[in-house]
């Protein structure tokens, strides 16, 4: 199961990748994100991890497994014998930064609860993808 969500974003790259690779401080700008608690310390890298409380869903640990610095990050979890793959890819545009959300899902219990996740994984992205924009665009019209 495949899910993708772009949006473009009235904001520089690396406004928008500064903001992406902060997730302790996503509980701040995004409705899909309750806690999140780093379990390391210093910049988001391979390996980093980070335990993440999502409405709905149990507390799950992510890890990054593919880091383009500035660019993309994929991070990792299982949540209820469901193997999530998240990718977060940015890429420029002329008119700012283009950000698209990729979420793969893995398992029998995703494919037994296909009606109900397909539905909030679409809904999860939009709304993700619509708090980073807000909050990249009123940082640049605050920065700008």
């Amino acid at each position: 199961m495949k899910f993708q969500n772009s949006i473009l974003i009235r904001a520089p790259q690396d406004v928008v990748w500064k903001v992406t690779e902060d997730i302790a401080r996503w509980p701040e700008w995004t409705p899909t994100v309750d806690t999140i608690e780093r379990l390391d310390q210093g910049t988001l890298d391979v390996g980093s991890a980070a335990y993440i409380k999502q409405p709905g869903l149990p507390r799950s640990k992510w890890v990054v497994t593919e880091m383009d610095r500035g660019r993309r990050f994929t991070w990792e979890c299982t949540v209820l014998s469901i193997r999530m793959r998240a990718t977060h890819a940015l890429s420029a545009h002329d008119a700012g930064t283009e950000n698209t959300l990729r979420l793969e899902m893995a398992g029998i219990a995703a494919v037994l609860l296909w009606p109900f996740l397909y539905f909030a994984a679409k809904r999860a992205l939009r709304q993700e993808n619509s708090g980073l924009k807000a909050h990249c665009e009123q940082l640049t019209n605050v920065q700008g």
